[in-house]
């Protein structure tokens, strides 16, 4: 297929599009907006009649979208993290529902605050929603994320989160396309009392997710957007989140002296981590991020091993760290 030039916005917008994408809702927020915009803008829209839809807010443009999947259908949720807060009574339920056809959910994180009234990290609400988790590092992993999201969300029937942030939503890369797949028909779940959260429904749904826990582990040890990359100089092991690979890269431009793991989806891979941990002096984790996401995660695992985090955190201009 072609190769095209497009922000990070644009290259999930044009994978949704090519993923066969039935409908986007979205509540306009930077660093979000582009993605419907491009979608709206597009012309196998009006051609395949795609609904895309600016809502009055996240939580009904996350009703409407999960309504779509209800009926086998693959749509997209779009919103910047400050909207997750709104959105988060649908979300969090979603999770336990389920889904029918593929959802995917964007969380524009807007790391140093360019527009937005603070920095929140989005992936805290898929880790409290139980759900798997995409991080691109650059602009043709969103696409492909988004691309296979559909499917691998219908595969688990469960709705997907994934993170953006500023920096990559707002700058471009040359992306190379796949192949256009057809929308989805209509189906309905076997069981439909599935999307009814009555107490006895849910408590038997919330059981299911629990116990599928261990399989999305396992999906994520078996993801290509984890990757080990091995090292000479064990000394120290650099685990890298989604942009913060890239920036990582940028200093090493011959190639990383240190063993590296790169965290592109979540749950984090626990095999991945063991590996860099069991053969690794120091583990350095490559993130600025206050909240530190992977680092409480890491340390829940309770690997059994002294071990070492290090922060690493390099100046931006509002003298907020600029990682992430």
């Amino acid at each position: 297929m072609s190769k095209q030039l497009l922000l990070g916005d644009e290259a999930i917008a044009q994978a949704a599009l090519d993923a066969g994408l039935s409908g986007v809702y979205a509540y306009p927020g930077t660093p979000s907006t582009e993605i419907t915009e491009y979608i709206q803008m597009a012309p196998i829209t009006t051609e395949q009649n795609i609904h895309n839809r600016w809502c009055a807010n996240e939580k009904t443009a996350m009703e409407a979208a999960l309504g779509m999947s209800f009926v086998g259908k693959r749509a997209l949720v779009c919103m910047k993290h400050v909207g997750m807060n709104v959105a988060a009574d649908c979300f969090v339920n979603s999770a336990i529902t389920g889904v029918k056809g593929g959802l995917i959910v964007i969380a524009a994180d807007d790391p140093s605050m360019h527009s937005s009234q603070n920095e929140q990290d989005s992936r805290f609400y898929g880790d409290f929603s139980l759900i798997p988790m995409y991080e691109p590092s650059n602009q043709q992993e969103a696409y492909d994320m988004v691309y296979s999201g559909f499917e691998f969300s219908e595969k688990l029937g469960e709705p997907i989160l994934m993170r953006m942030v500023t920096r990559l939503a707002h700058s471009r890369s040359g992306v190379e396309r796949k192949e256009q797949k057809p929308q989805n028909s209509i189906s309905f779940s076997e069981d439909p009392r599935q999307f009814i959260l009555l107490p006895g429904n849910a408590r038997k749904r919330y059981k299911v997710l629990l116990a599928r826990q261990d399989e999305f582990i396992k999906a994520s040890e078996e993801s290509p957007y984890n990757k080990y990359t091995d090292g000479p100089n064990k000394k120290l092991g650099i685990i890298a989140c989604g942009i913060g690979y890239n920036y990582l890269m940028e200093n090493y431009p011959e190639g990383c002296e240190y063993p590296v793991l790169k965290i592109g989806q979540y749950p984090l891979p626990k095999k991945q981590l063991l590996q860099l941990v069991e053969s690794c002096d120091d583990v350095l984790s490559a993130t600025s991020r206050r909240q530190a996401f992977c680092f409480r995660k890491i340390m829940r695992i309770r690997l059994r091993r002294k071990w070492q985090i290090f922060w690493q955190t390099v100046s931006s201009p509002h003298g907020f760290p600029a990682w992430s």
